[in-house]
């Protein structure tokens, strides 16, 4: 039998006024930002612990990598503790959007001069790849945020 209406608006009450957000946890967004901040993360050690053949472009891969690695936590801790809800001031789809769009755009750069400058050392190689699967995966967050912020707006007036 299907509960009464009461006892369903108090649990859904009582969802939201958890808080952490359970379902963003397992959600595709939230599973592409853990996918994303595993492989920057492994990125990042991979160069770290490798000999360097170019300090400048390594270093510059290793300072985009940890940015974007930061704002993407950013932006998980927003959506895991509901905090969107209560700063109404910022718009998180736009603010997220062009977040994951600067941040695609350097990390494509620096994974392109990473492997351009490895010189077949193993550990910068792999270092350079986790960045261009971090950069795959950021372009499908751009394409998520694009249709969550824009298209939504434009099927909404």
């Amino acid at each position: 039998p299907a509960a009464p209406p009461a006892a369903t608006a108090a649990s859904s009450a009582g969802s939201d006024a958890e808080l952490m957000d359970g379902a963003y946890f397992r959600s595709c967004a939230g599973m592409l930002k853990v996918a994303q901040m595993i492989s920057l993360l492994v990125g990042f050690i991979s160069v770290n612990n490798s000999p360097w053949t170019n300090y400048s472009a390594y270093s510059y891969f290793q300072i985009v990598t940890m940015c974007d690695l930061v704002m993407i936590l950013f932006f998980y801790i927003i959506h895991i503790f509901r905090i969107y809800r209560k700063l109404t001031c910022v718009s998180w789809p736009l603010a997220e959007f062009l977040h994951y769009l600067i941040g695609t755009i350097l990390l494509l750069i620096a994974s392109i001069i990473a492997a351009s400058r490895s010189y077949n050392v193993t550990g910068l190689v792999a270092g350079a790849t986790f960045g261009f699967l971090a950069t795959i995966l950021c372009v499908l967050s751009i394409w998520s945020s694009y249709k969550v912020s824009c298209i939504t707006q434009s099927t909404s007036k």
